[in-house]
């Protein structure tokens, strides 16, 4: 993500540059049968911990999964209800949809700590105005984007491009962006693997953002 864009809007979690050896991995879209629960089974296999932008339809879809997400120490954020674009769609609907995704949530989430806590906010496909996300701040969500993208849902691209746009473009506290996704899943499943066994190699910790 350019610095550029970055700076244009200060409010919002790009990484956390002073987290050294230390990076974020996060999965948006799911919780999707198959593509999650190996994300899991990868995760565990490596020791790494990581945060899922999950949409609220699928959480309603497949409460199993979510549900494993959280009893394995990951942390879960909002993704929206619907995975809307925030540029084609009215202010008060995309709120309401993004509160519809907390709702369904926190129908799982015991903690004292986090229920009914809006927390962290990702906008599908990066795409949100700067009036949506302004109301959203002011109701307690942080808009959470992020400096590395895998473009994993890029069919496009071969599997060993998706790892060098991680591989090359890791930093102290990089927000590293992966999809739990059936689009997703070719390159996924080839890059996942190889970035941890990478990190591992480097000394790179694996961290869920903390709420």
């Amino acid at each position: 993500m350019p610095k550029l864009v970055q700076r244009m809007f200060p409010k919002r979690v790009w990484a956390f540059p002073n987290s050294p050896n230390t990076v974020f991995l996060t999965f948006d879209d799911g919780p999707i049968p198959g593509i999650t629960p190996w994300v899991l089974d990868t995760l565990k296999a490596h020791n790494a911990k990581a945060t899922f932008f999950c949409i609220g339809n699928n959480i309603r879809q497949h409460p199993d999964i979510f549900k494993r997400i959280i009893s394995e120490g990951h942390k879960v954020c909002n993704h929206s209800h619907n995975h809307l674009n925030g540029w084609k769609t009215d202010t008060a609907d995309y709120v309401d949809n993004v509160d519809k995704a907390t709702d369904e949530m926190n129908k799982f989430l015991n903690s004292p700590e986090v229920l009914n806590s809006p927390s962290y906010f990702r906008p599908p496909y990066g795409k949100i105005t700067q009036k949506q996300a302004s109301s959203l701040q002011k109701k307690g969500y942080t808009i959470c984007m992020w400096d590395v993208l895998s473009f994993d849902f890029d069919a496009s691209i071969s599997e060993e491009k998706c790892f060098r746009n991680v591989k090359e473009n890791i930093s102290n506290g990089s927000i590293i962006v992966f999809h739990d996704s059936l689009k997703a899943e070719k390159n996924l499943r080839y890059t996942l693997p190889k970035i941890l066994d990478n990190m591992n190699t480097n000394g790179w910790s694996c961290k869920a953002i903390e709420l």
